[in-house]
């Protein structure tokens, strides 16, 4: 039986490994970080799982096209904590402040592209690293 695979080639339980990968880091980044390192690897580790989101939704789509939905959402978000509203959410039900966040940061704008920026990297480069291994082994 084949399986679902995204445009790089690689199927799509690697890509949903590789959230579960930047969800953990995520968590740990939250548990045990602090300061400003802490929280520009947590807005990065972020937007990485937003880009991995994207790429599950829209496996067709170019890598550029997934970056650049993923920086929007992600930015969008951001924006969004200007009217106060996922402050209140997250004063209503906690874990929504990992989701939705609860104060403006401008500088997270610029974390969000470097994690998409590095995530997209690390994907095209899985795909063209497994299409060159794909390729080398001798179909029989």
């Amino acid at each position: 039986m084949r399986t679902r695979r995204d445009r790089g080639g690689r199927p799509w339980a690697a890509t949903a490994a590789a959230g579960a990968l930047v969800v953990t880091a995520g968590l740990a980044t939250a548990r045990y970080g602090s300061g400003a390192a802490a929280d520009a690897l947590g807005d990065a580790l972020y937007a990485a799982l937003v880009l991995l989101l994207v790429a599950l939704a829209v496996p067709r789509w170019s890598p550029a096209a997934q970056a650049g939905v993923a920086v929007g959402l992600c930015w969008a978000v951001e924006l969004v904590q200007l009217t106060g509203a996922p402050a209140a959410a997250a004063d209503a039900w906690p874990p929504l402040r990992y989701l939705l966040g609860t104060t403006f940061v401008a500088t997270d704008l610029l974390w969000y592209a470097v994690g998409v920026l590095a995530a997209s990297s690390v994907t095209v480069l899985a795909s063209r690293v497994g299409g060159a291994r794909r390729a080398a082994v001798p179909r029989g």
